[in-house]
Formats: C-alpha cells, structure tokens, sequence
C-alpha cells in the first residue's frame, strides 16, 4: 500500500529532445579520471602515487575527514596523471586502463546473517559509501550516524530526466539486495518514491519500503519534497539518501563482492538529433559518450546534469559519479531585439507579459541557455512562492545565507533543503540571481560551524 505525495505549488519545464529508450555502448575511454569536486565538502588524500597501478573497484584516494571513506578506480590500470590546480589542489586523478579491468574482489556478503556493522564495513572497504548522501548539508553521510530514515527517490520530475525506471531495468535482484542492506542500518524506515503513472514499475515489487506515489509537478521528485512531506528533518536528525541507479551498483557488489561501477546515461536536450541512452563507466571521457549521437551545430553548452541544476562542462571532462543524463543545448549568447519587450509566442515564461506559453501548457520549448537579463537587486514579485512547495520563505532564506546569519538560516530551515531545491526559484528568478549557488555556500557555512 502506497501513501500519497501530493504538492500543488512547482512548474514542469516541458523540453524537446526527450531520449528514446534506445542504448548505444560507449567505446572504451583512453583515459578515466576521478575528479574529487564531484564530491562536496570531500578533501582528497592519495592512496595512489603517479604509476601505481590499480585494480577496478580499489581507493585510489580517501576523504581527509574520515579515511574510511574511499573513492575507487572505475577500471583497472595504471594512474597516469595527477592533475593538479591552484595552491596544489588535486583536480583529478587520471588512469589509463589496461583493457584487462581486473577487480578488487571481496566475498559476498550474507545479507540474511549480517549485522549492521558488517554492512557499513562492507560498503566502506569496497568504495560503495560515497553514493550514500545525508540531509542535512546535501554531502556524503557520515558512517557513525545512524540515520532516522533513508529515502529513495523512484521518480525524477526534472526536465528532460532520465527515465528511473529504464536506468535500473532488469536489475531486481540488485535493487532488492541494496534495500535489504540500507535497512539494516537506519532506526526507522526506508522510503521509496515512485510517480503517479508507475504501477508497474519495478520500484513497486520491492520489499522492505514504504512505498509512496508523487502527484504534481516539479519538484516533486526531489528528495527534499519527499522527505517535508513524509518525515520533515529537524535540528540534530540525520536522513540518508541514494539514488536509484546507485543502488545497482551497491546491491551488485553486496552480492558479487565485485564494484562495478557501469551506468546508463541519458544523452538528451534539444541539440540532440537522435536523444537516447548511453552505457558507460563512471570516469569515462565525455567526448566517448557524446560520440554515440549526432549534435546539431557547433554553439553548444554540455551540461552534466538536468537543465536547471546541471553543471557546465566540456567534451574533455568525465562522467561524474553522480552524472545520470547529459544536456546540449544551444548557448544562448545572442540577444533578441527589445529583448523582453516585445511580444513572443515561442518563449516560455511563468509570466503572463508579453508572453503567450500559458496558452499552450503542453507545448515543448527549444530552450537556449539565454538568462534573457543580467543580475540585479531581489525584486519582490512573490513568483517564488508558487514554485516553491516546502514551507520555508525562499527569499528570506536566500538572503539570510548571504549575510551568514546563522540563527536566522536556522530558523528558516535550511536544514531541509539542497541547492537543488531552489533550482526553480533561480530559473524564474527576474534578478538573475544565482540561488543555487548562494544555498550551497550557505550550507557549507552551517556544516563547517554547526555540524
């Protein structure tokens, strides 16, 4: 029996170039990399030296906070480079493989008989933990916690994502194996999310969840929505979060002893002639996944992630182990005539003004990355509100986290939110301002003071 998530207040952002449910195989990459920037808050200390060699699934490098948090090599080889920016920091740690892809290879564990300990232990030593991310702060778990919930979140309501169910498809038994683990280590239960429209998803034969069905627009696929509407967060609580497509990988090696750190990709956006999915490894070259469909010109943004909260990248930087989909759309750095000024018919906008998209709710838009405005002073439009389903005050958040008012950032829940979250707030936001970025900042400032 499934109980409801219902939200009225969001926007779903209707983007053409949906991928079809159809898979290429990446070619092997000449080199993978693990970039430590892929995990917030995450200070990297080598394991590996520059020609060291490796085996698939081992630490390559460890969190400097807690070094039994590894991060391993998505292939066998040897390290090739470690790339280094500004004051030393490490960008990335690049491996060319060997073609052999020999693993780290552990027991399988006995998910009947094990003990919490020996489940955390597991996914500890074998590289599995950094897909295990807590609420709140929006960064890897800490293993000494024990979570009051876990949620899983079936269902993606952003524009242009990825089918959930098609990324883990025919991968039940990994699925169950993963949920049968994270429930060992939790005091309460383990949530699982699916849409309206997914009776027959996959995500529905599980055992050992409290199954939920999400009714409305974005962002009711975000955990944080999930999570205010199920078992809201507060001060000093814990709440662990993973992604379906990461559970595969933590169930298959539960059951394998063998990390195998393969995904699928959806490779989507209005650039894209033939939209579709892509298989490859974590750390792989973008340029190889990219290669498996056809780009319409050359003036084009690569977003590693959704539309609205997706990361700008190049086709010489790697899959993230967080990177489910890639975007192309075309850059929007040409201006219109009169730009707002005028009346349009084929532009999308919240607001009513010299904007005709209400009339046609369905249509699909080919969007460019155009913010259509520079960044200026908060204007006070009370449009945040109706994108915003959690009941917290966007704006007086935003700007407590500016100022680095602590109580104030408290009082006003920033422990229940992710960057993410304010994605639609920024998308329709008339001053241009960078939510995203100012709720990151201001989350790692409670992180580093509260903890």
């Amino acid at each position: 029996m499934s109980k409801d998530i219902r939200i009225s207040k969001g926007l779903d952002i209707k983007l053409v170039g949906e991928a079809d449910k159809i898979v290429s195989e990446a070619a092997e990459s000449k080199e993978y990399a693990i970039v430590p920037d892929d995990f917030h808050g995450v200070i990297p200390r080598l394991i590996k030296r520059e020609g060291d060699s490796v085996k698939a699934g081992e630490g390559v490098f460890h969190s400097k906070t807690n070094e039994k948090i590894l991060f391993p090599s998505p292939v066998s080889g040897t390290v090739k480079e470690v790339r280094r920016g500004a004051k030393r920091k490490i960008l990335a740690i690049v491996i060319a493989p060997d073609g052999a892809n020999t693993s780290l290879e552990f027991a399988p564990l006995d998910l009947s008989k094990a003990t919490a300990e020996e489940v955390k232990q597991r996914l500890l030593e074998g590289g599995c933990w950094p897909f295990v991310k807590q609420r709140p702060y929006d960064v890897i778990a800490n293993p000494e916690d024990t979570p009051k919930a876990i949620f899983i979140s079936g269902y993606n309501s952003a524009p242009l994502a990825p089918d959930a169910d098609f990324l883990v498809e025919g991968k039940e038994r990994e699925l169950q194996a993963a949920i049968d683990a994270l429930g060992k280590l939790t005091s309460g239960k383990v949530h699982l999310t699916i849409g309206k429209d997914s009776g027959a998803s996959v995500f529905a034969k599980l055992k050992g969840v409290e199954l939920h069905k999400a009714y409305g627009p974005h962002p009711v696929g975000n955990v944080s929505t999930q999570i205010a509407k199920v078992d809201p967060i507060n001060k000093g609580e814990r709440i662990w979060v993973v992604k379906p497509e990461d559970l595969v990988v933590i169930g298959e090696f539960l059951l394998t002893g063998k990390l195998n750190l393969t995904k699928l990709i959806a490779v989507n956006g209005g650039q894209v002639e033939n939209p579709k999915y892509v298989r490859t490894k974590v750390g792989a070259q973008l340029e190889d996944v990219l290669a498996q469909v056809s780009i319409k010109g050359d003036n084009n943004r690569i977003i590693k992630g959704n539309p609205i909260s997706g990361e700008k990248a190049t086709a010489q930087d790697y899959v993230g182990a967080y990177t489910n989909q890639v975007v192309i759309l075309e850059e929007g750095n040409d201006y219109d005539f009169f730009g707002w000024a005028l009346p349009r018919a084929n532009k999308f906008s919240v607001l009513r003004a010299n904007m005709f998209s209400f009339l046609s709710p369905n249509k699909k838009y080919n969007l460019t990355t155009n913010t259509n405005g520079e960044q200026r002073a908060f204007v006070l439009t009370g449009e945040y509100e109706k994108v915003f389903p959690l009941d917290i005050y966007p704006m007086q958040l935003l700007k407590s986290c500016l100022y680095k008012d602590l109580d104030e950032m408290e009082a006003l829940g920033i422990y229940e939110v992710a960057p993410e979250d304010f994605a639609l707030t920024e998308f329709i936001c008339v001053s241009k301002i960078p939510h995203q970025q100012i709720i990151r900042e201001g989350l790692d400032v409670m992180n580093k003071e509260v903890g």
